[in-house]
């Protein structure tokens, strides 16, 4: 789910100094590696300067990149997620918009990387780390509303990269988080990995990481029929819920699984729905969003399951009843490489649940 809009933004650019200094930074950029235009088949292996510029298609754009960068910031936990996992904490200035704690095992490197705000920054905080790269999660985090576009950026001759995963096959044009005419899967999730170890000049840690996804994949699912379970993922609020509908993360666990959401009838990314629709279709499983962030009611999963547990619209639920709830991390039910772990977590639920064959 993408991050809330900041409420009180500041112009992206915030002086003319920074302004002076970030336009420099640029022409540095565009000329200290100059030549002929690559893709990111050719980008270089690590510590050299051969392979650049690396040019990728990007939601759209054509993004070049003229050197290995040094001083990244991204603006999403997920895109960080995947830059830490990738051995590049020392290539990143800063890092922001996170709904949980970093993913195990990137502990120590996440603590090295200053974080410049729990949610959406501003675009001042984000200009003062004079970043060489940005790179973001959601469109509406580089976009009308979000730190800054990516036009603003790219003018100041600073690259911007966002997850194919929040533009392929989606409209972001409407209100909330946007709809889907197909149904995700998780190949523009390692096209991510991908393009951002090209860009980093580690393409090698790219290959590793996508194979190591594929296989925690694959063993999660290895001889599971789940075809008689039904789910329901809850993100946030819980006035008015955020529930996934058909065809963004929950709907690759769901369909890796062989499962069915009960709200695989809307093609809405989070479609905000009533709890009395929910009683009538009264799922097997729920899936709880344990949210660590503070910007809706019912973030982390104590809160919700208390709700659940005391609301006359849900309380007799079958799934509430039997206490059937998997919790999973904010990230995990995001287009991210966490999303491996919704599906592990998951299988695990649904297996010693009993609803898994």
């Amino acid at each position: 789910m993408s991050p809330e809009p900041q409420r009180d933004l500041v112009p992206p650019i915030a002086s003319t100094a920074r302004r002076t200094a970030l336009i420099i930074t640029g022409l540095v950029l565009l000329t200290a590696c100059g030549g002929g235009g690559s893709t990111s088949d050719g980008a270089a292996r690590e510590g050299s300067a051969d392979g650049y510029p690396v040019t990728l298609e990007n939601c759209g754009r054509t993004v070049t990149v003229h050197a290995a960068p040094h001083h990244a910031v991204s603006l999403n936990q997920g895109s960080t997620e995947i830059l830490l996992s990738l051995g590049l904490a020392d290539r990143l200035a800063a890092t922001a918009t996170w709904t949980d704690p970093v993913m195990k095992g990137l502990e120590k490197d996440e603590a090295t990387v200053p974080r410049i705000a729990g949610n959406q920054p501003s675009s001042e905080k984000v200009l003062a780390q004079e970043p060489d790269f940005v790179s973001a999660s959601f469109e509406s985090t580089l976009g009308k509303g979000g730190v800054a576009s990516r036009d603003q950026f790219e003018d100041l001759g600073v690259p911007t990269y966002l997850a194919p995963s929040d533009c392929v096959g989606k409209d972001n044009t409407g209100s909330g988080d946007g709809s889907r005419a197909e149904p995700l899967t998780m190949d523009p999730v390692y096209d991510e990995v991908r393009d951002l170890a090209a860009v980093f000049g580690v393409p090698e840690r790219g290959e590793e990481l996508v194979t190591s996804l594929r296989g925690r994949i694959d063993r999660a699912t290895a001889d599971i029929d789940a075809s008689d379970a039904t789910l329901l993922y809850w993100f946030a609020n819980a006035e008015a819920p955020y529930l996934a509908g058909c065809c963004g993360a929950p709907g690759i666990i769901t369909e890796e699984l062989g499962a069915k959401n009960v709200f695989d009838d809307t093609h809405e990314e989070w479609p905000q729905i009533n709890w009395e629709t929910v009683a009538d279709r009264n799922p097997d499983v729920l899936v709880i969003g344990d949210l660590t962030r503070r910007s809706q009611t019912a973030e982390n999963a104590r809160k919700k399951i208390e709700f659940l547990e005391s609301d006359p619209a849900t309380k007799n639920l079958d799934a509430v009843r039997h206490k059937r709830y998997v919790l999973l991390s904010g990230q995990a039910m995001n287009p991210t490489i966490r999303t491996v772990e919704g599906v592990e977590r998951v299988a695990a639920g649904l297996r010693s649940f009993g609803l898994a064959k």
